[in-house]
């Protein structure tokens, strides 16, 4: 997975899928200060955390969160988008959740 820090850094993080631990982290390499402001500045401006973003689309769909990112829908509003997996039938949901005020700004259920 890929985790970034308050100011900015981005480092590739290995997770064990069994134990959970960590295997390996290590910092983007091509990433100059330009880009740590860039990701620091978005983090910055998200009010929601990445947790309650989790919270709330495990609390519309129960499964395994198996993607969690801040990304930017085409209206410019920052969201976290959060996927869920079922592990009934294999669907993937993923939420966009407000990165301000929480709400669901979009959800989409992929049944392939």
């Amino acid at each position: 997975m890929k985790v970034a820090s308050a100011d900015g850094t981005e480092s590739d993080v290995v997770v064990d899928a069994v134990s959970g631990g960590v295997t390996s982290s290590s910092p983007e390499a091509d990433q100059d200060a330009g880009d740590r402001r860039e990701t620091a500045d978005r983090l910055g401006k998200a009010k929601v955390s990445w947790q309650d973003a989790a919270s709330t689309a495990l609390g519309r769909t129960k499964g395994t969160i198996t993607s969690l990112g801040l990304d930017d829908m085409d209206d410019g509003t920052l969201v976290w988008s959060v996927d869920v997996v079922t592990t009934n039938d294999w669907n993937k949901t993923t939420y966009d959740v407000d990165a301000a005020d929480g709400s669901v700004k979009r959800e989409h259920v992929d049944r392939d």
